[in-house]
């Protein structure tokens, strides 16, 4: 096949969809590699570590994909909104699209999608199952992206995070509150207690308690009826009831009056973040304190933070940063690289190397967004159902 990866061209996006290791693998594999010039730059990955492993440059986005079988990017290629280019009209009729296409965020994208008569894959979108955890894109980003925002959070805060014994006196260690302990939370949590600081964390899923505290930190949570059923299907938390949130409130901002840093990680797939933290609980924390929101770009946990923006207000500094893992982006460019490389492996078929939709398989059924013009998956094909995905 022509597999086809382009630059991102998407605000702040320093990420590729290919390394110069996946790239080797895939050659190796007898299929050709087309990388548009610089698609690897933001990444440190230079042009020539693409010509070692096998691939052909291409100048400019149409050569890059123009003729590809199948396009591997991070973010949905642009439509032509606004001043932004128009990439998905680059893309060939039936060509096979993969990456994390947001289709919550942008449901209207998928209309797009099936007019091209694209076969698109949303990663994001995967079963959380022992056979996709190599695929598991929003795992190796979130990832990166608790260590990064851990790092940031200590390099606002106006003091030392360990405890510090020192001739003039001793330094007390920082302490920090993890809200959301799924993978983003426990890297954020483990960040933490390797720089010395106390920690502590919440979440509504009970089956969390024990990987909390495996790493050293407190766990914080409302024992009730409801908080035992938290956890939906996949993992995932659910959306919990008005009164359950008025009393894990109250039980944070008992904590937040003595917190240095507190980091937000909490989404609920296909909905806005819930909210975690309020003006009233903000202004409840140290002079100096730092927050930093990680789901600032499905509406944010905390009701001040702001897409893309560092704020002060009631002396707390809160950090909204909309991309995390473009800050790690060699290694999360590497790690991602590898989980589409994995992904398309399922999809080729072993003695043809062509890509084969097996529909009766689960990882198939619940990443195909649309085939053959139409809206395939099943979250998109009710009209009611798009509706509402497109206010969220």
């Amino acid at each position: 096949m022509n597999i086809g990866v382009p630059r991102e061209r998407t605000g702040g996006e320093r990420r590729v969809a290919a390394s110069p290791d996946t790239v080797k693998k895939l050659v190796a594999a007898g299929h050709q590699v087309v990388v548009e010039a610089g698609a690897g730059a933001g990444a440190c990955f230079p042009d020539g570590d693409y010509r070692d492993a096998g691939a052909t440059l291409a100048e400019g986005p149409k050569a890059a994909v123009g003729a590809a079988d199948v396009v591997l990017r991070v973010r949905p290629p642009l439509r032509g909104i606004g001043r932004a280019p128009d990439e998905l009209a680059l893309l060939r009729e039936g060509a096979v699209l993969i990456g994390l296409l947001a289709p919550y965020q942008d449901p209207e994208a998928l209309t797009a999608y099936a007019s091209r008569r694209l076969t698109a894959f949303a990663l994001e979108l995967l079963p959380r199952i022992t056979r996709t955890q190599a695929m598991d894109a929003l795992s190796s980003q979130a990832n990166l992206a608790g260590y990064k925002a851990m790092l940031a959070g200590a390099a606002s805060l106006g003091r030392a995070f360990p405890m510090m014994m020192t001739a003039a006196g001793t330094l007390v260690p920082a302490r920090v509150l993890v809200m959301g302990a799924g993978v983003a939370g426990l890297q954020a949590i483990a960040t933490a207690r390797r720089l010395g600081a106390i920690v502590s964390a919440t979440d509504v899923r009970p089956a969390t308690k024990e990987q909390v505290e495996s790493l050293g930190a407190r766990f914080l949570m409302v024992d009730d009826e409801e908080a035992r059923s938290a956890e939906a299907a996949g993992g995932y938390a659910r959306e919990m009831s008005a009164e359950f949130q008025r009393k894990q409130a109250a039980l944070v901002l008992e904590a937040l009056r003595s917190i240095d840093v507190v980091i937000t990680t909490a989404q609920v797939p296909g909905r806005r973040a819930p909210v975690l933290l309020t003006e009233e609980m903000v202004a409840e924390m140290r002079p100096g304190a730092v927050v930093v929101d990680l789901a600032v770009e499905t509406g944010g946990n905390c009701v001040l933070s702001k897409p893309d923006e560092i704020i002060e207000a009631h002396g707390v500094t809160i950090i909204g940063y909309t991309n995390w893992p473009s800050r790690v982006a060699t290694d999360a460019s590497s790690l991602y690289a590898r989980n589409l490389l994995h992904f398309l492996t399922l999809l080729v078929d072993k003695e043809t190397r062509q890509i084969r939709i097996d529909a009766n398989d689960e990882v198939v059924r619940a990443t195909l967004l649309t085939r053959d013009g139409a809206v395939v998956h099943p979250s998109f094909t009710d009209e009611k159902e798009l509706s509402r995905a497109g206010g969220r």
